[in-house]
């Protein structure tokens, strides 16, 4: 008789390092205390005002250098960053940083002995950055606005005007088409700076200001010049689009050539072309590897995505990119627990589409949340019924309480030092999950998560 040895071969479910997430921001932080100890080392004589004004500055170059290296399509800064998401967002936390320290210069600098065009170069620079780092933060006007002023704050947002700017300011393709103008900002500054920057009568400080300039913008030429020719991609096409409930649909891609490889869990940039022109989006894998044909789940999150089951039909082409991301639950432990919410529970699909029984770790407490019935529930279900080690919960928030972490644990019933937690929803959901899971006791580097906000 036959025996099925794959048990044999079955993974040991380790968990995480910490390392892995911090060496990417410890990295950053080193420059910068390294970049500003050389400067101290180095000071030229002079007053001590505007020196400090030129290294706030400097400091500012170099960050905003940082941040173009992070999105500058190399494929070996994500494994520094634990997956492109969070290379993403520390782009973006380095970027308005070094936004603030250049403005910070401008306000403490002058320089009396300044050339005719470095101002004007400083000018266009800075006013291009703010204008980024406004159009970056605005969307996310709620989670740094102070709850005292919220409801003023709201009432203002609901006008007639700020909504009519809004709407251009939502716009992910607008915002990305001159986000792309990051490195030309750069650029003036950096120029400025060389042409005015009294403390360079220090062949050292120069160069180096030089080279953190330099690789900045190197990266960002890289980006907009080699990147998108040098990239791997593959040709589909829409095979069927069909709603999954109101605020929903499910997209499956044909190849029509070499099939497009990923692991389950990962996400891909997906060209789409629609009717009302192509469009560019990231989307999480909820197929199988081994699956013919590329499935993706749309929620309705932005000016696209919301309208994408009128827009998208069969027959239409697509383009994937390579794929993204760090989202795998086989970085857990033996006892864990997954959260999905709504539409979220697409990558948790293709980590149950692609499981073979019994490979799954010695416990998975699965929570699927939403508000109403799940979107994907009856599927879920069906597949789950076919690996024991898993316990479905499903959670209807109209009838249920709202998933918490005392009842995940609760439910789980592990030590939560021995436990995992794989987290995909809405933001808000999955910052007070994780939060208080960390609180409850779970290690940071086993409470894993994905931003798939590349904005």
């Amino acid at each position: 008789m036959a025996v099925d040895t794959r048990l044999r071969h079955r993974r040991h479910y380790r968990g995480s390092h910490i390392v892995t997430r911090i060496m990417g921001p410890l990295t950053i932080a080193s420059l910068v205390l390294a970049f500003a100890l050389l400067w101290l080392l180095a000071r030229p004589a002079g007053p001590v005002g505007p020196f400090v004004g030129q290294l706030l500055g400097a400091e500012g170059v170099m960050l905003l250098s940082v941040g173009l290296v992070l999105i500058g399509a190399l494929p070996w800064v994500e494994q520094f960053f634990d997956g492109v998401d969070k290379a993403a967002v520390w782009h973006r936390r380095v970027a308005i940083t070094g936004t603030i320290l250049i403005g910070v210069h401008i306000a403490a600098t002058g320089n009396p002995n300044a050339t005719q065009l470095g101002p004007t170069l400083g000018t266009i620079g800075i006013s291009g950055l703010a204008a980024l780092t406004v159009w970056a933060i605005a969307p996310r006007w709620r989670s740094i606005t102070p709850r005292p002023v919220r409801p003023a704050v709201l009432r203002l947002m609901e006008t007639a005007p700020v909504r009519f700017v809004g709407r251009w300011i939502g716009n992910y393709g607008l915002w990305r088409g001159f986000h792309r103008t990051t490195g030309l900002f750069l650029g003036f500054g950096f120029v400025h700076g060389l042409m005015d920057a009294s403390v360079f009568g220090s062949q050292l400080l120069r160069w180096s200001y030089v080279a953190v300039g330099g690789v900045g913008l190197v990266a960002y030429l890289y980006r907009e010049l080699l990147a998108r020719p040098l990239a791997r991609t593959h040709d589909y096409e829409v095979s069927s689009v069909s709603p999954i409930n109101d605020s929903s649909v499910e997209i499956w891609l044909r190849p029509l050539d070499d099939r497009f490889t990923f692991r389950p869990g990962q996400f891909a940039l997906v060209n789409l072309e629609a009717r009302d022109g192509w469009h560019r989006h990231p989307f999480t894998i909820a197929s199988g590897p081994s699956e013919d044909e590329v499935r993706i789940t749309v929620g309705s999150a932005g000016d696209f995505t919301s309208k994408i089951g009128d827009l998208v039909e069969p027959g239409m082409p697509a383009v994937i990119s390579t794929p993204q991301g760090h989202f795998d639950y086989g970085r857990g432990t033996e006892r864990q627990v997954w959260v999905a919410g709504g539409i979220g529970v697409a990558p948790m699909l293709s980590w149950l589409r692609s499981a073979i029984p019994g490979e799954l770790p010695e416990r998975v407490d699965f929570f699927y949340t939403a508000r109403g019935p799940a979107p994907l529930a009856d599927e879920v279900a069906h597949i789950a019924g076919h690996h024991k080690e898993l316990q479905l919960h499903l959670v209807d928030t109209t009838t249920d309480p709202r998933l918490t972490a005392d009842h995940i644990l609760a439910t789980a019933g592990a030590e939560p030092r021995k436990l995992s937690a794989f987290l995909c929803g809405p933001e808000g959901m999955v910052n007070s999950l994780q939060r208080d899971l960390v609180r409850a006791g779970l290690r940071p580097a086993n409470v894993h998560r994905e931003f798939y906000n590349l904005r």
